[in-house]
C-alpha cells in the first residue's frame, strides 16, 4: 500500500514536470512567432527549433545521425540562447538541464531577437 501511494506520487511529480516542460517550449515558440502546439509533433519542432536558431531545415535530417546529433544539438542551443539574448552560460543550461532552462527562456522576460544562426 505505502509503495503504491509512493509511486503514485513519483508519477504525480513526472507528469508535472512534463507538463511544465511542454508549456515552456510551447512558449518559447510562441516568443519566436512560430506556432506553439508544434511542440507536440515529434519531427517538426526540431525543424521549428532550427528556423528560430536561424539554420537551414534540412539540419533535422542530421539529428538522425548518432553523433552528429548531439553536435547539432549542441548549436541549436547555442544559437537558441543568442537569439533570445542569452549567453554561452544560458546555452550550456539549455543543452545540460533543458527541463530547467526552457521553462526559464519560455516564461522569463526574454525577447526573441530575431534568429542568431547563419541561415543558409
Amino acid at each position: 500500500m505505502v509503495g503504491a501511494v509512493i509511486g503514485l506520487m513519483f508519477l504525480a511529480i513526472y507528469i508535472a514536470i512534463i507538463v511544465l516542460v511542454i508549456a515552456g517550449f510551447w512558449k518559447t515558440f510562441a516568443k519566436a512567432g512560430q506556432p506553439g502546439w508544434a511542440v507536440l509533433i515529434p519531427i517538426f519542432n526540431i525543424y521549428i527549433m532550427c528556423k528560430i536558431a536561424g539554420r537551414p531545415g534540412w539540419w533535422v535530417l542530421l539529428m538522425f545521425i548518432p553523433i552528429v546529433s548531439l553536435v547539432i544539438g549542441i548549436i541549436l542551443a547555442l544559437d537558441i540562447a543568442k537569439s533570445f539574448g542569452k549567453g554561452t552560460g544560458f546555452a550550456l543550461g539549455l543543452i545540460f538541464l533543458g527541463f530547467i532552462f526552457y521553462p526559464i527562456l519560455g516564461f522569463g522576460s526574454a525577447e526573441y531577437q530575431g534568429p542568431a544562426g547563419a541561415i543558409a
